[in-house]
């Protein structure tokens, strides 16, 4: 199994980014959806998890109306677009999937990929 994370970069504050995780080895509708990041010295969190299906949508409360998750199982791509960003969203970004949502909730994962890193800064 692969998930790899791209789309990071450098912006700056309150410009827009979209992440994309391409997912290979799995069927990513059977698999719950979540976006994690690490900021540096922090612990990894859950900034936004989907539902298989794409019905259901759950985001950290530092990243809610500026974050939106989404997937086309079609693709086997999970989407994050990232609005109106600020510095504390410095961070490694990484995909992650989980085949049960009470797993993703609780900031689980069955697979974890690689990370891409957003810097935001003036």
């Amino acid at each position: 199994v692969q998930l790899q994370a791209s789309g990071g970069g450098s912006v700056q504050p309150g410009d827009s980014l979209r992440l994309s995780c391409a997912a290979s080895g799995l069927v990513l509708s059977d698999y719950n959806m979540g976006w994690f990041r690490q900021r540096l010295g922090k612990e990894r969190e859950r900034v936004a998890a989907i539902s298989r299906s794409g019905d259901t949508a759950r985001y950290a409360d530092s990243v809610k109306g500026r974050f939106t998750v989404s997937r086309d199982n079609a693709k086997s791509t999970v989407y994050l677009q990232m609005t109106n960003v600020a510095p504390e969203d410095t961070a490694a970004y990484y995909c992650a999937a989980a085949r049960r949502w009470a797993t993703m909730m609780d900031g689980g994962y069955n697979y974890l990929g690689q990370g891409t890193l957003v810097t935001v800064s003036s």
